[in-house]
C-alpha cells in the first residue's frame, strides 16, 4: 500500500515517469534506503549516488560499505564520490553543512547529465518539511519559506513528502531491510537537530496533531502564494522602471512593505534593513543602504537600486586636429573640443573632489562641481561616478557634461584637441 501511495504522489506532482531514469541520493540512512527500495518495488529504473564527506571517521566509511552491499543486492548501479569537506568549507569560509550541501548537489547534477538521468530523487519526507517550516519561521521568512519543502525544484524531486518517518520505518521493518544511523542526527549541535530532538516533541506534547496542522497550513499557503506572486508581479510592473523603484507608486500599493520585501530581500537586504528603507521613503534624499552586493539610494521620488561596483574610469580617445575651413564639430556631449594651444600640460583624468570648481561653457563665473551636479539633478550614485579631465589644477572638462569656458575653441583657435568618451570600463 505504501508503494502505491508513492506512485500516486509521483503522478500527482508529475515528478517523473516509468520511462525515466531516476538518480537516487543514497546516504544509507532509513529515509534514502526506503526511497530506493520503494522505487525499485514500483518498477522505476534507478541508479544510486553516495557521497562520503569524511566527517565522521569510520562511520562515514561504514555507510559507504553498507550502500555498496545494498546496491549489489538490489542490482543497482552505484556512483560514489569522496570529498574533503572540511578543507572546502575553510577555503570558501562557509559552514560544514553548507559545504556538504554545495558539494553534494554540484556532483549530483554533473552525474545526472553523465548517466542520462531525468531527475535526482532525494529522501526528504513530511518530518523534514515540518522541521523546515519551523526553521524558516524561527529565522524569519516570507510565504515561500513557510510552505515547507516542495516536491520539485528543477531536476531535484522529493517523492517521499507524503510519508512521515514512522511510515518509512514501518515499511523497512516489513521488508526486513537494514539501514544505518548517522550519529550526528542524535546530537543537538545544529539548529535543525534541536528542532527535531526538543521543539517538535514539546509541540506534540501540547498537541499530538501539531505536525499535521503545520503541513495543512503549508498546503493552504501554497495556494495563497500563487495569488500573492501574481499580485506582486503586477505590483512590480507598476512601481519599477529600469530596476529602480518609484516611491509614490510604491506607496499607492495595498502593502508597500510586501512589495519592497519581494524586490529587495532576494538582493540580500534583511528584515531590519528593509524596515529602515521603508522608514526612509518620506525622508530626505541621499541615504544609502547596503547589502553584500547591492546598494539602495533614496533619491527624491526614487529608490535607486544598483550593484556595488567601484566606478571605472571612462575610456578617452584623444585627437589633435588642425583647424581649417573643413573643420566641423558636433554637439555630442561625449566629445569635448578644446583649444590645444591653451593646454599647458598633459591632460589627466580623475574623480571629482569636494571643493572642485570650473567655469561651465557659456558662463562667466566659477561654479562648484557639486553645485553643478545638484542642479543637473544627479543622484548620489551618479555623482560618485563622475570624472573630470584636468590640465594642471584646472578642470577642462566635466566628462560627458560640459567643458570649461577658458578652454573652449574660439575664432582664433588654430589647433583643436578632440577628446571623446568612448565607454565606461566594466
Amino acid at each position: 500500500m505504501s508503494n502505491r501511495k508513492l506512485t500516486k504522489f509521483i503522478e500527482k506532482h508529475q515528478l517523473f515517469t516509468h520511462n525515466d531514469k531516476v538518480l537516487v541520493a543514497l546516504s544509507g540512512g532509513a529515509d534514502s534506503v526506503a526511497l530506493l527500495c520503494m522505487l525499485l518495488d514500483e518498477g522505476y529504473t534507478c541508479e544510486a549516488a553516495h557521497c562520503n564527506f569524511h566527517l565522521r571517521g569510520e562511520e562515514s566509511d561504514r555507510d559507504e560499505l553498507f550502500v555498496k552491499a545494498l546496491c549489489e543486492k538490489r542490482q543497482v548501479k552505484l556512483h560514489t564520490k569522496h570529498f574533503q569537506t572540511t578543507e572546502f568549507a575553510n577555503e570558501k569560509k562557509i559552514s560544514i553543512e553548507m559545504a556538504a550541501r554545495d558539494l553534494r548537489y554540484e556532483w549530483f547534477e554533473q552525474l545526472r547529465k553523465e548517466c542520462n538521468s531525468q531527475v535526482i530523487a532525494v529522501a526528504h519526507h513530511q518530518n523534514d518539511s515540518v522541521e523546515t517550516i519551523l526553521l524558516n519561521l524561527l529565522r524569519g521568512s516570507g510565504l515561500q519559506g513557510l510552505q515547507g519543502i516542495r516536491p520539485k525544484n528543477g531536476y531535484i524531486v522529493r517523492p517521499l513528502l507524503d510519508f512521515n518517518r514512522e511510515e518509512l520505518l514501518a515499511y523497512l521493518n516489513r521488508k526486513q531491510q537494514d539501514y544505518v544511523t548517522d550519529s550526528t542526527n542524535l546530537q543537538d549541535e545544529y539548529t535543525r537537530n534541536k528542532i527535531r530532538l526538543h521543539l517538535l516533541p514539546l509541540m506534540h506534547e501540547i498537541n499530538p496533531a501539531a505536525s499535521e496542522h503545520l503541513l495543512a497550513t503549508a498546503n493552504h499557503l501554497e495556494g495563497v502564494a500563487r495569488i500573492y506572486r501574481k499580485g506582486i508581479e503586477e505590483a512590480m510592473q507598476r512601481v519599477c522602471k529600469e530596476g529602480n523603484i518609484h516611491i509614490p507608486s510604491l506607496q499607492q500599493e495595498v502593502s508597500p512593505e510586501a512589495v519592497l520585501y519581494e524586490l529587495l530581500h532576494k538582493k540580500g537586504f534583511n528584515s531590519h534593513q528593509l524596515a529602515d528603507i521603508t522608514a526612509a521613503l518620506d525622508g530626505q534624499s541621499g541615504k544609502v543602504f547596503y547589502s553584500d552586493n547591492w546598494q539602495v539610494l533614496k533619491d527624491r521620488d526614487w529608490l535607486m537600486v544598483s550593484e556595488r561596483r567601484e566606478a571605472k574610469a571612462p575610456n578617452l580617445l584623444y585627437k589633435e586636429i588642425v583647424r581649417d575651413a573643413n573643420f566641423r564639430w558636433t554637439t555630442d556631449k561625449h566629445i569635448a573640443y578644446l583649444d590645444a594651444d591653451k593646454l599647458t600640460a598633459p591632460l589627466h583624468l580623475r574623480k571629482w573632489q569636494a571643493g572642485d570648481w570650473f567655469i561651465p561653457l557659456g558662463m562667466k563665473g566659477k561654479k562648484l562641481v557639486s553645485d553643478y551636479l545638484t542642479d543637473r539633478k544627479f543622484s548620489l550614485w551618479q555623482k560618485e561616478q563622475q570624472y573630470v579631465l584636468c590640465c594642471n589644477n584646472d578642470i577642462v572638462w566635466l566628462v560627458g557634461e560640459r567643458i570649461d569656458q577658458r578652454y573652449c575653441i574660439t575664432e582664433e583657435t588654430k589647433r583643436v584637441m578632440s577628446v571623446e568618451c568612448l565607454a565606461v570600463s566594466k
